[in-house]
């Protein structure tokens, strides 16, 4: 077993640049990986950029184990560099497990909220908006801060449950006209509920909404430094341009008056930031607003779609990107990409807690994907250059599960044909509503013809008989076809095809394409 590595910390800043390093020096001789995208795999032979041994060893491994990698699971038998590799990388990264024992948190209050606050609320959401609004609500009575910004605020849950609920005085941010408009509306109603309960109802507090592409800190920083006298920026459901103009020209009012009071000192009540779910640039925003803007005395965040953040060495833009946020990171040289950025908001929890089942599901469409890359480069090589998207086959792929599922319960597995409307109903029962294309079905006589006979699930293509004849490749693909895999990457290929415009046809050979992943497949 390889041993432990040493444990890094955010204690000092000396302690974080060390670990920054640490993860810039783990992460260069990898970073042609780190470029790479998951369709290319096969296109591109990203295999060989790992260790043969690495290779060898995990083509091997169950896919319980290979769920397990992402956590930092290791095996005593695999090799030595590959342990390694595991343990340095599980001493790097951020722990996953929640700490609440900051002296903070200590005796914190969690108001549960009615029904008429968290209506429309899922109850993930309920359980986060519950938690932050009662975390912000401490964060700003130890600040003095009577004032919350909302930055990103969606449907206005945070703002109004800070609002009805805590008393604070919250003006509301987010991009979109028709949030706003939501916020305003949502308010309204609940509103009427609180004045029905408390006496006096013209002391409520009701979030202020402002709509603003929040593309900088100075945009936030001047939005935070004015007091918003008025009620709304907007509130009408109207979005015809001249509307929208008057709306900028509006905020440019508002941004102009913040700017003059910020520079010239006259500071208004403390605030806090807020963000529940600030997207991307969003959270970089409300820390470097933090750190220009006097006023704004706290910042409360929980980011999210880190994957969006702006970088310095891919936008052209003179506005300051997302990352590398701190002077210290860009000394450090590391640059991610979009792909990187992906790939590190895959979640090592939720590949551990798959099933099986699942995560054949799973490792079945990323094969899928990578073989009709091949399809895209070898015949429609126009194509790949504008990036296609396919959408999302996973959900296909599932239906077609479900139905062999079905087929089997059904007895189709040892019977070819069934009372097609006796097949028709036990699906309605067994699946509560079931698709299938009229291609797939073929109806003998009022029967069901079962048309994707299965074979032993272990059968591989090595172990089917070679032929070079026309007639025998016809014969090949036939019995081919009859491998589960393949059926369902010819058929995922097929939907591709046709989501992108690209007909069939004859000179297509997916057969030869599949042969070459197949090998590649779980």
């Amino acid at each position: 077993m390889a041993a432990p590595r040493r444990s890094f910390s955010c204690e000092s800043a000396t302690q974080t640049l060390e670990w920054m390093n640490a993860i810039a020096v783990f992460l260069r001789p990898f970073k042609p990986l780190l470029d790479a995208h998951v369709v290319n795999f096969f296109k591109d032979r990203l295999w060989e950029m790992v260790d043969e041994q690495w290779m060898e060893c995990l083509r091997k491994e169950s896919v319980e184990n290979l769920l397990k990698l992402p956590s930092g699971f290791v095996q005593d038998y695999w090799p030595h560099s590959l342990q390694e590799f595991i343990c340095t990388l599980r001493s790097l990264v951020f722990a996953r497990e929640p700490k609440l024992s900051h002296p903070f948190l200590c005796n914190l209050h969690v108001a549960s909220l009615g029904s008429v606050l968290t209506q429309g609320m899922s109850l993930k959401k309920k359980h986060e908006v519950e938690i932050l609004a009662a975390v912000i609500s401490k964060v700003a009575s130890g600040s003095g801060a009577q004032t919350i910004i909302d930055v990103g605020s969606g449907q206005g849950y945070l703002a109004q449950a800070l609002s009805f609920e805590y008393q604070l005085s919250v003006t509301a941010i987010d991009a979109s006209l028709h949030h706003a408009t939501v916020t305003n509306a949502r308010a309204e109603r609940i509103k009427k509920h609180y004045a029905a309960k408390i006496a006096g109802s013209q002391h409520l507090k009701v979030p202020r909404t402002v709509t603003c592409h929040v593309l900088s800190s100075d945009i936030l920083t001047a939005l935070s430094t004015v007091s918003l006298h008025e009620e709304n920026v907007e509130q009408s459901t109207d979005t015809n341009n001249s509307l929208e103009n008057d709306v900028l020209e509006n905020l440019k009012s508002h941004i102009g008056k913040a700017s003059y009071l910020y520079n010239n000192r006259k500071i208004g009540p403390p605030l806090v930031l807020a963000g529940l779910h600030a997207c991307g640039d969003l959270s970089v925003n409300m820390l470097r607003t933090f750190v220009d803007c006097e006023q704004v005395k706290a910042v409360v965040g929980v980011g999210c779609c880190y994957n969006l953040l702006s970088e310095d060495h891919a936008e052209k833009t003179n506005t300051p990107c997302g990352f590398p946020m701190s002077r210290a990171a860009k000394l450090s040289g590391l640059t991610l990409g979009k792909n990187a950025h992906d790939l590190a908001c895959q979640s090592a929890e939720r590949w551990r807690s798959l099933t099986k089942d699942d995560a054949l599901q799973n490792f079945d469409v990323h094969t899928f994907r990578a073989a009709f890359q091949m399809v895209l480069d070898k015949y429609f090589p126009d194509v790949l250059t504008s990036s296609p998207s396919i959408g999302r086959k996973g959900k296909a792929l599932r239906r077609q599960r479900m139905r062999q599922v079905i087929e089997s319960k059904l007895g189709t597995k040892g019977c070819n044909t069934v009372p097609f409307f006796t097949f028709k109903q036990q699906c309605k029962s067994a699946a509560g509503s079931l698709t299938m294309k009229t291609d797939e079905l073929e109806v003998v006589d009022g029967c069901y013809s079962n048309m994707a006979l299965r074979v032993d699930a272990c059968t591989t293509l090595e172990e089917l008989p070679q032929s070079s004849s026309s007639s025998d490749v016809r014969c090949l693909e036939t019995t081919v076809e009859k491998t589960d895999n393949y059926l369902l990457f010819k058929e995922f290929s097929m939907s591709g095809l046709s989501r992108l415009g690209c007909g069939p046809s004859e000179d297509i050979n997916l057969l030869e394409i599949w042969k070459e992943a197949q090998p590649f497949a779980i």
